[in-house]
């Protein structure tokens, strides 16, 4: 933004003239019936430029005001300034401002380049079935995919500029009808009060708006797969598009989203229940089992049967530190390999983690700094860590695995106990746009419970109680009609209002 007020067209001459902002003019026709045009060449369009503003003015010639201008010039976007402060941030956007020599105002006609990669398969939330594209960085064309797949005009989108400095464009969706639109209010609220400098990645926006944002755990569920994203909406959800990143913000998203796979719906229910239980009891599995070991070494010998004993002792009878040093010690290890991996390039990166891993491991046992023993139980709690399909879900666990060892390491299974209950409570206040965290365990739904371990396919996925406020705002707007398309749908509609 400029560092003085722009009242005039001068003023803004003046300030295309400095040297730090890189506008470009260039004026068009003969002497007094000319136009003048300002852009920024790195976010214009050239092909835009030359073909629907360029080309046309030199054919229509000079003594055309605003208004005509807007008529005659084939640009998608354009109007009339009405306030000279918007000019540089709209051209700092890629916008085209063409100025007719007479007339007090010109027009700003929307000529952007935004740099966009293409298409590819997601990266991070690889699934066997169902549909493998992913979003990108172009807010237009993961909006596009999403529109793609619903068309239904009771898809609602909402516009908002985020940030003082970055000006992010971000897009709110909805299905309008839904859980009587409470969660679209409450996200336009916050969205609308929302004071920051700027948004670069949809994980800055979530931790914006929040209800706990100091909790660890993730209140948003941020996916790259355009086929949960469609399904969240269908189940009322909001989904938030954040201009320059890959991952869309699904919101209210509660614990058990986050082991729920989208993959799901695509397989037999008996499948998929058994990899949702895999899933919820790989997360205890992964916080619980290092510091059991510890806890069953330090305080509760009885613990351990009698079989496992002598070959227990005997791969601990070199190690030289106590049970809650060697796991810290080791467990710190897998995050270092982990962390490298991540780093480092992917094919780098793998060969680093799985020769990282053996040499470090086997290593460590033949210097007698742990036991053979631990390194499987360290590793297998790692690899369950891995199996949430929400990434930032199983970073949170993995943080919280270190306390919960140095609890087990002072006060044995008692401290595990306590500090399971205190986590427990800190779950229960939680909520997400003002939905219990836990839900559906609580507050306990029946159906909902039902539909964690038997998901219905798509054709049968919304439950009724969905349906039925979608078909109803269908009828208040008189969206929907009695096709053969949509019979089975109005009848499912007026089954629910007779049985309630």
């Amino acid at each position: 933004m400029p560092d003085f007020t722009i009242r005039s067209f001068n003023d803004f001459k003046t300030y295309c003239s400095q040297g730090t902002n890189q506008i470009q003019s260039k004026i068009i026709g003969i002497p007094g019936e000319s136009y003048e045009l300002f852009y920024l060449h790195q976010m214009t369009n050239k092909d835009i430029l030359h073909r629907d503003i360029l080309h046309p003015l030199l054919e229509l010639g000079g003594g055309f005001g605003p208004d005509e201008l807007l008529s005659y010039l084939p640009v998608g976007a354009g109007k009339k300034i009405c306030e000279w402060g918007e000019l540089p941030s709209l051209l700092l956007a890629g916008w085209v401002y063409v100025h007719p020599t007479g007339f007090e105002r010109g027009v700003i006609l929307q000529a952007d380049q935004i740099p966009a990669r293409s298409l590819t398969s997601a990266e991070n939330e690889s699934q066997i079935f169902g549909p493998q594209v992913s979003f990108a960085e172009s807010i237009d064309q993961n909006m596009a995919l999403i529109r793609s797949i619903i068309n239904d005009p009771l898809l609602k989108t909402e516009l908002f500029t985020i940030g003082t400095q970055t000006k992010t464009r971000t897009i709110m969706c909805y299905m309008e009808g839904l859980n009587n639109n409470a969660y679209a209010e409450m996200v336009r609220k916050r969205l609308s009060n929302l004071k920051t400098d700027g948004i670069l990645d949809s994980g800055m926006l979530a931790k914006l708006l929040e209800d706990n944002p100091d909790s660890i755990f993730p209140m948003y569920f941020l996916t790259e797969r355009p086929d949960r994203t469609v399904g969240s909406l269908l189940e009322g959800k909001v989904i938030v598009l954040v201009g320059g990143s890959p991952r869309v913000l699904i919101g209210p998203s509660t614990f058990i989203d986050f082991f729920k796979a989208e993959e799901d719906r695509y397989v037999h229910w008996q499948m998929s229940a058994f990899v949702f239980t895999l899933r919820m009891l790989a997360v205890f599995f992964s916080m619980l089992l290092t510091p059991l070991y510890v806890a069953a070494l330090t305080f509760h010998y009885e613990m351990i049967p009698s079989a496992l004993l002598d070959p227990l002792s005997s791969s601990r009878a070199k190690v030289p530190f106590p049970p809650l040093f060697e796991a810290l010690l080791l467990e710190f290890i897998i995050e270092l390999l982990r962390e490298a991996g991540a780093r480092l390039p992917t094919k780098v990166g793998q060969t680093m983690g799985i020769v990282g891993g053996i040499v470090i491991g086997q290593a460590a046992v033949q210097a007698g700094f742990t036991s053979n023993l631990l390194i499987m139980i360290v590793a297998l709690g790692a690899l369950a860590s891995f199996t949430s399909p929400g990434y930032m879900m199983g970073t949170a666990v993995r943080i919280l695995r270190f306390p919960m060892i140095m609890i087990a390491g002072f006060w044995g299974g008692v401290g595990i106990v306590t500090a399971a209950s205190f986590l427990l409570i800190h779950l229960l206040r939680l909520t997400s746009l003002g939905t219990p965290y836990l839900k559906p365990f609580y507050p306990f739904d029946n159906s909902e419970f039902t539909e964690l371990f038997i998901r219905r396919p798509y054709g049968k996925f919304m439950d009724k109680l969905v349906k039925t406020f979608s078909f109803q705002a269908r009828k208040k707007k008189g969206v929907n009609s009695e096709t053969p398309d949509n019979r089975q749908n109005i009848d499912l509609f007026e089954q629910f209002q007779e049985e309630n």
